[in-house]
């Protein structure tokens, strides 16, 4: 209820500014369980593998191509 309130008060525009605050948040929770995963990876393989459980396997690799074998 409290939540919802303040979301009621907000302006669009803040609306918008938490939405992707929030949409970063989760996506830096997903690298770093790469990241525990995959503690020797460099940061282009975790975002490729971020990129490849987002897109699934199909779009990743027409996007990415081999660039790293999943």
């Amino acid at each position: 209820k409290v939540f919802m309130d303040l979301m009621r008060k907000m302006s669009p525009e803040e609306k918008l500014q938490r939405t992707f605050e929030y949409s970063a948040l989760v996506r830096r929770f997903a690298e770093a369980g790469l990241r525990q995963k995959y503690p020797q990876a460099g940061d282009r393989e975790i975002f490729l593998r971020a990129a490849h459980r987002r897109l699934g396997a199909d779009l990743y690799a027409r996007v990415y191509g081999a660039e790293l074998p999943l």
